[in-house]
């Protein structure tokens, strides 16, 4: 149960909270559902139960009911979450440039940050994790931050000319130009002079 804390200084830490749990419980999507209204209906009760638990409007009330849903539903929880952890490990997997170098230093990076493979788990498989309740949550096993480019240095193979060109078409972008530096150098300077 979420219990409110502390006068707002963690409201928004408390609402992202109860979201993420919230939507790890009610993960229906539009195909579970014959119509769109039916779909609608659903989000929008789902929304009303997070705003409540948000607010601390009738707790006690929603807490039940949410657990009488996991205790009816706990079968399509738990197969919506395997999808979405399938989902992620396609997009993952689709996203790695360079798919040779896999190997070691995944496995090293992957460790390091907390996510360590189970026994008879392959890199890049999906291992259950135990949370309480009983059910069994699918999480990445061995997996490391990739890179979103193929190379580690985003110039690579550029010229000199063609990075000092991006660096000032970058600069005008943003509004910057070096004739508004001189200006206003200029201006400052000459504004400390009394007459």
């Amino acid at each position: 149960m979420v219990v409110a804390s502390g006068g707002g200084r963690n409201a928004w830490a408390k609402e992202m909270t109860i979201r993420r749990r919230i939507t790890s419980i009610f993960n229906k999507t539009r195909e579970h559902f014959p119509s769109l209204k039916d779909y609608n209906d659903y989000l929008e009760e789902v929304e009303d139960m997070t705003f409540n638990l948000i607010e601390g409007i009738d707790v006690e009330v929603i807490e039940a009911k949410i657990a009488r849903y996991q205790q009816e539903n706990a079968e399509q929880i738990y197969l919506s979450r395997a999808k979405r952890a399938e989902d992620l490990a396609a997009a993952l997997k689709a996203s790695r440039m360079n798919p040779g170098k896999a190997g070691a230093n995944d496995t090293a990076a992957g460790s390091s940050q907390g996510i360590s493979s189970g026994a008879g788990v392959q890199e890049g498989q999906y291992a259950p994790a135990a949370v309480p309740g009983g059910l069994a949550q699918p999480r990445p096993t061995g997996m490391a931050p990739q890179p979103i480019s193929g190379s580690s240095v985003p110039l690579q193979g550029d010229d000199e000319e063609t990075m000092r060109l991006r660096a000032e078409r970058g600069a005008r972008a943003g509004g910057w130009s070096i004739e508004m530096c001189k200006r206003r150098a200029l201006q400052e300077a000459f504004s400390t002079i009394f007459v």
